[in-house]
């Protein structure tokens, strides 16, 4: 495991825990940890590894942007993914993110069977896929993480258990 590595296992430990605790991804985490890391890769094999590192970044931040502007992922875990793309550049952050949209639904359904909730939410599912089917692919009002009232998962989990599968393969 590489200094970069292990930066991003750090900052997904604080932001699982942030999480964990307030249901919210500071800033300064995502985005200090984000410029530190553009910085040191930077300083560490110059502007070429700088330049990925900002690329690893900018894809982090453009896979998970669409779940955010369909309000179905907050703001935090889109920075987290972006700020681990910084630390593990843009190949392997695409990993990252299919093995924690993976994760995710699997620790999805389990806090969905856990909480009772598992069939309200593929009645959601299918009345969301309807939605988008006559409307477009846009937020649904009654179904969005702000207004719905369903069981809620920490996402720096999944995002989390992604790395690390991704670290593990490599």
């Amino acid at each position: 495991m590489n200094l970069f590595q292990g930066l991003a296992i750090a900052i997904a430990l604080v932001a699982v825990a942030f999480d964990l605790k307030t249901r919210r991804i500071p800033n300064l985490l995502t985005f200090g940890s984000a410029v530190a890391v553009v910085v040191l890769h930077g300083i560490a094999g110059g502007w070429m590894a700088g330049g990925v590192a900002l690329a690893g970044w900018v894809l982090g931040l453009a896979l998970f942007l669409p779940l955010f502007v369909l309000k179905g992922m907050g703001a935090g875990d889109v920075k987290l993914l972006a700020a681990l793309g910084a630390c593990v550049g843009p190949l392997a952050v695409v990993w990252v993110a299919l093995f924690t949209s993976i994760a995710g639904g699997v620790m999805a359904l389990a806090v969905a069977t856990y909480s009772g909730y598992l069939r309200k939410s593929f009645e959601n599912l299918y009345l969301l896929v309807m939605y988008w089917r006559v409307q477009g692919p846009r937020p649904a009002p009654e179904m969005t993480l702000a207004t719905h009232p369903g069981p809620r998962l920490a996402y720096a989990v999944p995002v989390l258990a992604g790395l690390v599968l991704t670290l593990w393969l490599r």
